[in-house]
């Protein structure tokens, strides 16, 4: 029988218990409970952030991205890809050749990321269906064709599949600048528009996809290469490949996955939601200081009690895990409602998106969550630490009372 936990539930449960001492503990109670739905809640966020991040960066980005450890660009020949592709694990492999270039249209121009592709590019993202006009074919009836973003075809009003306004690409040529003649320092050529695509603003306001012999006439990079876009294997992970390639193309080479390739971002995710479970864990410390306050007059309200259990053979121990136990039941029953609730409050923005992003140019209407066992595991260690700190006083100031002075 654990005697400390049935004194201190008759104290929590007592129907006589009309006092200050039960204003207290119900404030305090209430306090956990909305500190620990509201920092499930806030978690949940940052985790469906995180997922979002992914998503839309997963509709651009390959599944490994190979580059060269220093420099912008490396050599490469047949026998170099056909390693790569014969590679356990590798599916596609497609040549890129990524560079800035000043763009032209009619008398507007701005500067763009022209990314050249091989013609296996499409075969391994979600691009093709991201187009809202026009095509992603970049070579068809033996023309080239560039897909441009929504945000590049805004700034420079371009009409796609236009034959008689192209779009013209200048790029600085590797030779000594001739005063006499400025526009021969550039390369210059000329596409046609021919479809627009609309994944995320990063990429919609900067991106113009053209085929690979295109941007090699136009940046003068011969067989160098700025990037090889990996697609693994259906059956293979993704770590694994990754290693293998490591081990194949040395330490020359960079080879990242798809959340290497956006380290930054990602890490400032988990950084701020870091600091938000310290910001909110800090309330609930705050929120649960009326666990001592309510402890202490407890303490008080019980000195009677407390000299009779203490002189019926009660030890120190005992009466000290009494209020423990008081004070755990404040904070776990207030912990239980809260996570309830948090969870509940999760699964109907999961389900009807109550609370919207607010914004007209956000890929997602209502704020993404997602509910992981861990932030609960870590909301509850938060809770047993917070109340073991705000217990322990009342609790041992219980323990040292004394039994001839208080009978």
């Amino acid at each position: 029988m654990n005697v400390p936990f049935l004194i201190a539930k008759r104290y929590f449960f007592s129907r006589k218990k009309r006092n200050i001492i039960s204003i207290i503990s119900n404030i305090a109670m209430i306090g956990v409970a909305v500190g620990s739905a509201a920092l499930i809640i806030v978690l949940s966020v940052f985790n469906g952030l995180e997922d979002l991040i992914r998503e839309i960066y997963s509709s651009f980005d390959p599944d490994l991205k190979v580059t060269a450890a220093e420099g912008k660009s490396f050599e490469t020949d047949t026998e170099f890809m056909n390693r790569i592709r014969r590679t356990p694990g590798v599916a596609v492999v497609s040549e890129v050749i990524e560079d800035n270039a000043l763009l032209r249209y009619n008398e507007r121009q701005m500067v763009v990321k022209v990314k050249g592709v091989s013609e296996n590019f499409f075969q391994q993202n979600e691009i093709p269906e991201s187009v809202v006009e026009g095509s992603s074919e970049l070579i068809y009836d033996d023309t080239y064709h560039a897909l441009i973003g929504r945000g590049v075809q805004y700034q420079l009003s371009i009409r796609p599949n236009n034959q008689f306004v192209p779009l013209q690409f200048l790029y600085p040529r590797n030779t000594k600048f001739n005063p006499l003649n400025p526009e021969g320092a550039f390369n210059s050529l000329n596409i046609t528009p021919g479809g627009v695509f609309a994944i995320e603003r990063q990429y919609d306001d900067a991106y113009v996809f053209v085929p690979l012999n295109f941007a090699e006439e136009l940046l003068e990079y011969g067989r160098r290469r700025t990037a090889l876009e990996i697609k693994v294997e259906q059956g293979f992970r993704v770590d694994q490949v990754k290693r293998s390639l490591q081990d194949l193309l040395g330490a020359d080479f960079k080879i990242q996955n798809s959340d290497e390739q956006h380290t930054s971002l990602l890490r400032a995710v988990k950084v701020e939601k870091l600091f938000v479970f310290i910001t909110f864990a800090f309330i609930l410390f705050i929120a649960s200081l009326n666990i001592f306050f309510s402890l202490s007059m407890l303490v008080i309200d019980k000195k009677k009690d407390i000299a009779i259990l203490a002189s019926m053979g009660a030890t120190a121990n005992t009466i000290r895990n009494i209020f423990l136990m008081e004070g755990a039941l404040v904070a776990f029953i207030g912990a239980a409602y809260g996570l309830t609730l948090g969870m509940l409050i999760c699964n109907l923005q999961q389900s009807f998106g109550l609370v919207s992003m607010g914004m007209a140019t956000s890929v997602v209407e209502a704020y993404p969550v997602k509910m992981e066992i861990e932030d609960f595991i870590f909301t509850g260690l938060a809770i047993v630490i917070i109340t073991l700190l705000v217990s322990i006083r009342p609790a041992r100031r219980a323990a040292a009372m004394s039994v001839t002075e208080n009978l």
